[in-house]
């Protein structure tokens, strides 16, 4: 919220030397927080002032354009220059060189002369143009930086101005005002107003607070005013859509006046472009008493206003020229010709008002926050009337906006204002709230008075009770927030001042650090990093085809996803069942920046639903809900595993001098989930696996000795990845962490280092093909007992010499006893039993 400081200044005792850093440091003490200071005068300054015309001599110039040389007088007629600066005539009259043609002699115009800068730093000086020297310019709105126009300068009779020849044109086109600008949290809507702006200072500063609501009088009404009915037929959550709507008529109201320069210059510090004069006033009254306005063109509208619930296939052409397909769940406002608007978002174009518009309809409303919050992300309309309907407009400053903006209207516009007032609708009034004795003091740890108690709920607007045990409070209409004791207790401490508060730092308790599952992810993490490995963060959102894809190990298997109630894309309406669609979108985001070679990873949770999904009900605000109601919250929440998984494309190094780096291969996903259990001392059983996501002969199963299977690991699938637009070889692996962490022993031992020399043996097994080479190094691995320390493969043949449909597998064999030196006779008889054990299982033949 942007707030200019002399209009803050009309409602709040601002000191006159106040700066907009002044009062957003005042503003941070009753919990705002400070964004930014808009000041024109930081990028202008003086001389900058009022001339008039006198003469105005066209000359074409060579290059087809032509310019015209103007005299201009800068001071009062009959009085002499007394500014000293080069350029500046003593005169008082200056020659400029203006290619504008929108002015005539006698206009009078904003004048930069030398010494001036304008925005971006564009000094004016004396300078030789086009066969004269120009001391100066006439500046148009975009070069003073208060608009866009720049067809043609700012002739000042447009703004129905006619100041005094040579006066500060900053002071009069209100550029020598500043504005504060502070974040609003949703929870204080009321702030999005000056009326907001200035009691919170007033708070802030103990000073007073003069309500601008207050200064309206109400005209005396003579009868109801335009038809108005509340129709709605489908309230969300049981709530009206419009529980209060006021209409007031003012006629023969001249839509062309300009626009006031203290009007349009609050406006354009406070960040809303200034239009014409109807659609100023609304926004004046908006940013002033917080109460949203719409404008009607009376003379459009056919039968008596209806707000309703849009029917299925209704459209409406809004304002911006667009055709919107509404949606039943939206709010309209509408006359028998159909929609005029959506309600508290955007108004139609059939009834705009326009430079002809005579007779104004003015709506004053109250709409419900969901409704408005919901059509505005659907139809992707924010605008400065929804930012405030979605936190709650103050349902009693309805008819006071009303007749504010009638004011302005027969003021500024010169119309009559109709003396008829609709007001229909009956906004829910607020119940008390009982704040106990000493509930606030035993809350935030201070004592409070009962003098700072009521005093700060009063200050708030609230009215405060003394009853027994406590207060009876009764929060003001503009503060719907306040529906607890402990509401009423951060604004009592918000206002008494958060310094109040000592700061007393806790004494950790002894014995306390991270739990097992924060080491054992904590460990797992840094040391695939420090391999080599760069940790990702992925979005939880994919597609319902990721799922099927990567959430389940055989093509056409069930997989149930959370589908999202409200997605950022349908593209990705549901909750990941697997991490690696997430890392394969990072990776294409890197290829599509020309970084191929990657090794990525991520640790985080997968969603994997079974029963019944999300509870009957929500449990009511402000009542701590039974075991048996958190236990129903908790069996709807899906199992969430934590999950670990890596993918590699490219090469695992650059190229350099005499270094030939090595493409990423399925060893390499498989070492990945490997590194992940060695970490926390589970020893994973790897064998032949199959997954529709991976290559049919280059997948690794990841499974616990237990047998369960944990994940997988080796090449993503060809076509996969060319549907994937993906580098061919790719490879991943994806591994259950907390099932490994689970199975992960208490202490994890060291295996001593032995003294005694190891004794190496190699045999090479004939088996058929079909016979993983995995299922018989775990058979030697049995057969050769205790002596065995070691058994790796190191080669798998099939060809000549060896018989159609069997393969060679050969393995290495490291024997060592661990209280003596080996002989070779009992290293050879382990080797022999581990090769019977394998000749009775497989049929196996030595080669």
């Amino acid at each position: 919220m942007r707030i200019p400081l002399t209009w803050l200044r009309e409602y709040a005792q601002v000191p006159a030397g106040a700066t907009a850093e002044d009062v957003m440091t005042d503003l941070v003490k009753v919990g705002f927080e400070e964004e930014a200071v808009h000041r024109p005068m930081d990028e202008l300054s003086g001389p900058i002032v009022v001339g008039q015309v006198l003469s105005k001599e066209p000359e074409a110039q060579s290059n087809g354009k032509t310019i015209n040389w103007c005299s201009v007088r800068v001071v009062p007629e009959g009085t002499q220059q007394t500014l000293d600066i080069e350029g500046i005539d003593p005169s008082g009259i200056q020659g400029i060189v203006c290619g504008a043609h929108n002015f005539e002699v006698g206009d009078k115009v904003v004048v930069t002369l030398p010494g001036s800068v304008l925005p971006g730093d564009f000094r004016i000086t004396p300078r030789k143009t086009y066969g004269h020297v120009s001391a100066g310019m006439i500046a148009s709105v975009r070069e003073l930086g208060i608009g866009e126009d720049h067809d043609g300068i700012l002739v000042l009779s447009t703004l129905g101005l006619d100041p005094e020849v040579g006066s500060d044109a900053l002071a009069l086109l209100g550029l020598d005002d500043e504005a504060a600008e502070i974040n609003v949290t949703p929870d204080r809507g009321y702030v999005f107003s000056i009326r907001g702006a200035a009691r919170e200072y007033a708070h802030a500063t103990d000073s007073v607070f003069t309500d601008p609501a207050s200064l309206v009088s109400l005209t005396e009404t003579t009868g109801p005013g335009y038809g108005v009915r509340l129709a709605d037929d489908a309230p969300i959550y049981g709530k009206e859509g419009c529980d209060r709507f006021v209409a007031r008529t003012v006629s023969g109201v001249n839509a062309g006046a300009p626009t006031p320069t203290w009007m349009s210059s609050r406006l354009r510090l406070a960040g809303i472009r200034s239009i014409s004069l109807l659609v100023d006033i609304s926004n004046y009254v908006m940013l002033e008493l917080g109460q949203p306005l719409h404008f009607y063109d009376a003379d459009k509208l056919a039968g008596e206003i209806v707000v309703r619930r849009a029917v299925a296939g209704e459209t409406l052409k809004t304002l911006d020229g667009k055709v919107r397909k509404l949606n039943p769940e939206d709010l309209l406002i509408t006359d028998d010709n159909g929609a005029l608007g959506v309600a508290g978002v955007m108004g139609g174009a059939s009834t705009e008002v326009t430079a002809g518009t005579i007779n104004v309809l003015i709506e004053a409303a109250r709409f419900e926050e969901v409704s408005i919050s919901r059509s505005r992300r659907r139809h992707k309309l924010p605008s400065e009337a929804s930012k405030r309907f979605e936190r709650g407009v103050d349902p009693a400053v309805a008819q006071v906006g009303a007749q504010r903006a009638v004011n302005l209207l027969v003021e500024l516009a010169g119309g009559t204002e109709e003396t008829t007032v609709t007001d229909v609708g009956t906004p829910a009034v607020a119940g008390p709230v009982f704040l106990p004795l000493g509930f606030t003091s035993s809350r935030i740890g201070i004592d409070f008075s009962q003098e700072q108690i009521i005093g700060s709920l009063t200050d708030l607007g609230a009215a405060v009770e003394k009853v027994d045990g406590g207060y009876s409070v009764t929060a003001p209409s503009w503060r719907y927030d306040l529906v607890t004791k402990e509401d009423l207790t951060e604004e009592v401490v918000r206002l008494v001042g958060y310094e109040q508060i000592p700061s007393t730092l806790p004494t950790a308790p002894p014995g306390r650090g991270y739990s097992r599952t924060q080491q054992q992810r904590r460990g797992t993490v840094q040391a695939l990093a420090h391999s080599g490995l760069t940790e990702v963060l992925a979005y939880p959102f994919v597609s319902k085809a990721s799922n099927e894809t990567f959430g389940v190990a055989k093509a056409g298997e069930a997989r149930a996803a959370v589908k999202l109630a409200n997605p950022l894309s349908e593209e990705f309406g549901y909750l990941r069942t697997s991490v690696l669609p997430g890392l394969i979108e990072i990776a294409k985001r890197n290829h599509s920046r020309g970084f191929h070679d990657l090794a990525l990873f991520e640790s985080g949770l997968v969603f994997l639903p079974s029963g019944v999904m999300g509870s009957p009900s929500i449990p009511p605000l402000g009542v701590k809900p039974t075991d048996e109601v958190l236990d129903a919250l908790d069996e709807g929440i899906p199992y969430q595993p934590l999950t670990m998984g890596a993918l590699f494309t490219g090469k695992d190094s650059p190229a350099a001098v005499a270094h030939t780096p090595r493409a990423w291969d399925w060893a390499d996903a498989i070492d990945a989930a490997v590194l992940v259990a060695d970490v926390v001392g589970v020893e994973l059983v790897i064998s032949q696996g199959e997954h529709q996501a991976f290559h049919p002969g280059r997948t690794a199963q990841l499974a616990l000795r237990g047998g369960e299977v944990v994940g997988y690991a080796g090449e993503l699938h060809p076509k996969l990845l060319a549907d994937l637009h993906m580098p061919a070889r790719s490879v991943a692996m994806e591994i259950n962490a907390e099932k490994v962490f689970a199975a992960a022993p208490d202490v994890i031992v060291a295996k001593p280092i032995s003294t005694f020399p190891v004794a190496t043996q190699d045999v090479a097994l004939v088996v058929p093909v079909e016979i993983p080479a995995q299922r018989v190094l775990e058979t030697l691995r049995e057969g050769a007992g205790v002596l065995l320390e070691d058994v790796a493969l190191f080669d798998d043949y099939q060809g000549t010499g060896i018989p159609e449909g069997r393969k060679s597998l050969a393995f290495g064999l490291r024997f060592r006893a661990a209280d003596r030196t080996l002989t070779a006779d009992e290293a050879s008889g382990a080797r022999a039993a581990a090769v019977e054990l394998a000749v009775e299982r497989f049929g196996a033949t030595q080669r």
